[in-house]
């Protein structure tokens, strides 16, 4: 059994076995007469939510492997897996675009907030804006209304839909090309299914990290340096841990699954519980629990400072000379270092606070970056022995035509990757800025060293490059 088959096996019994297990727990709360109040409602109600997800998912997945087994080794299997690619792609920029959105909005409303003039008791703030031709009024409880609105608005399903489509996209495109796109047989030799494990556990076990940091004593105010030094050594490590067992490109994707999964984690466990609770406490006439709001608030700052770097990584891989380059777990944190460190003059600033050596150190810190991926000069080939283009065609014909052409043979890749084909000499030489990039500097194609590219061939086409690329021998 392979390993689309057995992540599909696997993700149907946990599905339908939850589905089970709900079910019994919904009915257990509907006949037990001590479970009918406000919070007990509530918690069956996601329950029923939750049941008829998973009963979707599994039904899904059931459907995807009927169809999997029916097309594959047809050159549907390739065609249908670079459609869901695109479908979960679009999702999870859609999601994501309104989870952040809503994020920065509302980091910005607390750090804007009028907390002096004309407040009423009950109040912590109120803020005027202005926006697409209206006027707008805010007012923030200190704790929460005497009276909850009928109508409240929940901002939680842009996270839980941007975790669960960045989920699919991480499984369809990583861990059902497990061999071309998350393992790299030039560093290590793992099974596809080993693989997977790991990155799966990778993500599941940072998580619980985090969490169970975050409980303790280091978020008091005096402390939070101290969290924040540990949670970026132990990024540092998972990071470098990854980029020895996976492709580079995966290893920066897991790091960003691994920063999404804490934030989404952070909305679904801590703020919108905390929410509930408070809403539930004011239904009942009790006092809320004032630390519950506080607790939510840290959080959804922590992911406030998660976004810039997560999105750093959700483009990275169009830019090779970051996962690509040999020091790219460090390139990576120094990104995510400058991108967290911008999030924090741009909060300060929104507060009436700055600190104006924050800004200067962020953006040294990308300098530093872009001469760590800038190319070495190896202008002494440009003297070497000619290297003939005939020698350069037969390569590029043997270990990148297969993906990159009109009519690829490839058994993934059906159509030329991001455009480019080098079917004829013109298109090799049009492209060799490209490939001087991707397969010499940074080594990252061909995908996974799938065609098994040697570093003698990498050195010729260099070498031919630096001579000037000329078609004539």
């Amino acid at each position: 059994m392979g390993v689309v088959e057995t992540m599909i096996g696997i993700v149907v019994c946990i599905c339908l076995s939850g589905t089970v297990v709900i079910q019994k727990l919904v009915q257990q709360y509907a006949e037990d007469p001590n479970r009918q109040n406000e919070k007990d409602k509530d918690f069956a109600a996601n329950m029923r939510f939750f049941r008829k997800w998973l009963f979707f998912i599994a039904a899904f997945f059931s459907g995807a492997y009927i169809i999997y087994n029916q097309v594959a080794g047809t050159p549907w299997q390739a065609h249908l897996q670079e459609w869901l690619d695109l479908i979960f792609r679009w999702l999870h920029i859609i999601f994501g675009i309104s989870w952040v959105g809503a994020s920065f909005y509302f980091v910005f409303l607390e750090n804007s907030l009028n907390r002096t003039e004309e407040i009423r008791d009950e109040l912590a703030g109120n803020l005027w804006a202005i926006h697409g031709g209206g006027f707008y009024f805010l007012e923030k409880y200190k704790i929460a209304p005497k009276q909850i609105p009928k109508h409240l608005h929940w901002f939680k399903y842009e996270a839980y839909f941007t975790w669960l489509t960045g989920t699919c996209l991480l499984t369809i495109v990583y861990y059902f090309n497990a061999e071309s796109f998350l393992l790299n047989p030039e560093i290590t030799q793992l099974s596809p299914v080993l693989g997977v494990m790991i990155g799966v556990s990778s993500i599941v076990f940072s998580w619980v990290f985090y969490e169970l940091l975050s409980q303790t004593s280091l978020l008091a105010p005096e402390k939070r340096p101290i969290f924040f030094l540990i949670m970026v050594l132990y990024l540092l490590a998972v990071a470098y841990c990854l980029s020895i067992v996976f492709n580079p490109r995966a290893a920066y994707i897991h790091m960003g699954a691994i920063m999404g999964t804490m934030m989404a984690g952070n909305v679904f466990f801590v703020i919108i519980p905390a929410q509930k609770e408070m809403v539930f406490a004011a239904k009942e006439g009790r006092a809320p629990n004032g630390e519950l709001g506080k607790r939510a608030g840290w959080r959804s700052y922590h992911n406030n400072y998660f976004t810039l770097p997560v999105l750093f990584i959700m483009i990275s891989n169009h830019f090779p000379s970051t996962f690509g380059n040999e020091h790219s777990v460090l390139i990576l944190l120094l990104i995510s270092l400058a991108g967290a460190g911008i999030k924090h003059f741009h909060n300060q600033w929104e507060r009436g606070e700055l600190n104006r050596w924050i800004v200067p150190i962020s953006l040294v810190l990308l300098v530093l970056t872009i001469y760590l991926t800038a190319p070495k000069s190896r202008e002494e080939l440009a003297n070497a022995d000619k290297v003939p283009f005939t020698e350069v065609e037969a390569i590029i014909g043997q270990r990148c035509r297969p993906c990159h052409s009109k009519t690829p043979t490839d058994d993934v890749f059906i159509v030329a990757q991001g455009g480019m084909m080098f079917d004829t000499p013109e298109q090799i030489v049009a492209s060799k800025d490209k490939i001087m990039n991707r397969a010499v500097i940074t080594k990252t194609m061909p995908q996974g060293n799938k065609t098994k590219m040697t570093m003698e061939e990498r050195t010729k086409i260099e070498t031919w490059i630096m001579q000037g690329a000329k078609l004539e021998d």
